[in-house]
């Protein structure tokens, strides 16, 4: 894994954790009438498929328990489709996946890199 490999997994993992923070301790009805948190939390997800994205096949291939096609697919929604996203599909990413996605990436990201 190259050098800036590790630098776009430590974005994601950044950008994943500080997603959290930004739903702790909120249901989906205030996340539905907050435009500001809404932003936020899409800005964070662009930000993390922005970084898979980045990252090389190879090193894709190496990480297999990282949903990469997943990842990228929900930043190409997020971006091309900026008109029609689906609040449904970013609420369920945020709760089912986000929390896998961290873990796996605390795994993968050395120690030394995350402070």
């Amino acid at each position: 894994m190259l050098p800036r490999e590790i630098n776009y997994l430590l974005d994601m993992l950044q950008a994943a954790q500080l997603l959290e923070t930004f739903v702790e301790d909120v249901d989906r009805e205030a996340f539905d009438n907050d435009l500001m948190r809404q932003a936020a939390v899409i800005r964070e997800l662009e930000i993390i498929g922005e970084a898979a994205r980045r990252i090389s096949d190879e090193t894709h291939q190496e990480l297999t328990q990282i949903p990469w096609q997943g990842i990228i697919g929900m930043r190409n929604r997020l971006i091309h489709e900026y008109d029609n996203v689906d609040l449904d599909l970013v609420w369920e990413t945020i709760q089912n996946y986000v929390p896998q996605l961290i873990a796996e990436l605390v795994s993968i990201v050395p120690p030394d890199e995350e402070a």
